[in-house]
């Protein structure tokens, strides 16, 4: 299939003073220097996960922030508001860590849909407990959820997240879709000899079961710092796994900044026949940071304008020190105008983050 992915263009090295003043354009919108505008908020609410992916987390030893250095309920429900009037932000999703862990993340949903204008809410999770919960969260406001599940293969799962939870995940998702938090989209990441064989299983399992499935190229954003171009599943890879059993057409659908590309499927004995969708998240061989629409704030309350960025710019102790939603929302400003054209994953400069998934928030 032929590649779509964008060329990178040239990166600038970042400098970034959180206290300098942002004199950069005068539209209530969060811009960069390409002309890019941030309408999509991601927040990690916590570090803290009940599991342990090999792709993302160390088995042991694992170091969580103290409970002070992390946002408030009110101090992240301030973040938003200060997002969605001072620029125009519409689409807010809570990741991790596990977002579950946070006993207050109902109230924090809950302040989020009483905004106005009332932005869009979406949840990343592993859907451990969910069951129980997800009621009272689409109560609360919660529109939509991602849950992360890379197998339904009891022994494959509990091998990649080294905890015996598959069932509890299921027991989340069937929660999830009694509560009418749908369409649930599940998040696939495919390791090499680990659950790569069975991605036509699993996109089989989610379409009988009416899931979402996105498969997720693995990014350089593990904890030990193994990530390998070389090895890694590509989305030519996904491709060529799903092909003897289904048939891939591309979704004329606009894609409006979405980092998934979407595909109809349908059996290849009964090619006419589209069974639902499936996306391909291949950031790091079809990137897509052209159309970048997100911005993102760490449990801490630091800026990051991307997945892959070196650089933050602290926002809560500008906030825990007094400061005014319009210094707040300049201090984001400056921060975001610096976001870089790509992440360089394609260039021999490219550096891995020193802060693994688990830390930074999806």
């Amino acid at each position: 299939m032929e590649k779509i992915g964008l060329p990178m263009p040239v990166l600038r090295t970042p400098t970034v003073d959180p206290g300098e003043e942002f004199t950069g354009h005068t539209e209530d919108a969060l811009l960069d220097t390409f002309d890019r505008r941030a309408r999509d908020l991601r927040i990690s609410l916590t570090d803290f996960c009940n599991l342990r992916c090999t792709y993302c987390m160390p088995e042991e030893g694992v170091e969580f922030m103290s409970r002070g250095s992390a946002m408030t309920g009110d101090e992240i429900v301030r973040f938003v508001r200060i997002a969605v009037e001072k620029f125009g932000v519409d689409q807010v999703r809570f990741t991790g860590g596990e977002p579950l862990t946070r006993k207050d993340i109902n109230d924090i949903i809950a302040g989020v849909a009483a905004l106005e204008p009332r932005p869009n809410i979406a949840l990343t999770t592993n859907a451990i407990g969910l069951d129980k919960r997800a009621a009272r969260l689409k109560d609360a406001g919660l529109d939509r959820i991602n849950v992360s599940l890379d197998t339904i293969d009891p022994e494959t799962f509990e091998s990649m997240t080294r905890r015996p939870f598959l069932k509890r995940v299921l027991e989340g998702i069937d929660g999830a879709k009694a509560a009418g938090l749908e369409p649930v989209k599940i998040n696939a990441v495919l390791l090499p000899g680990v659950n790569d064989a069975q991605a036509p299983d699993l996109l089989q399992w989610c379409l009988e079961q009416d899931l979402s499935l996105r498969f997720i190229e693995q990014m350089p954003l593990d904890a030990g710092h193994s990530w390998d171009r070389t090895s890694m599943i590509t989305a030519a890879d996904i491709f060529a796994l799903l092909e003897p059993r289904f048939v891939l057409t591309p979704d004329s659908a606009p894609r409006n900044g979405a980092p998934a590309e979407k595909f109809l499927v349908a059996d290849r004995r009964r090619p006419d026949t589209i069974l639902g969708t499936v996306g391909i998240i291949a950031s790091v061989t079809r990137p897509f940071c052209a159309d970048c629409t997100r911005t993102r704030l760490t449990a801490e309350g630091r800026v990051r304008t991307c997945l892959f960025s070196r650089t933050e710019v602290d926002l809560l102790t500008a906030m825990r020190e007094g400061a005014s939603d319009d210094s707040i929302a300049n201090l984001w400003k400056g921060a975001h105008w610096k976001k870089l054209a790509g992440h360089g994953m394609d260039t021999d400069s490219f550096e891995q983050p020193q802060r693994p998934m688990s830390a930074i928030g999806g």
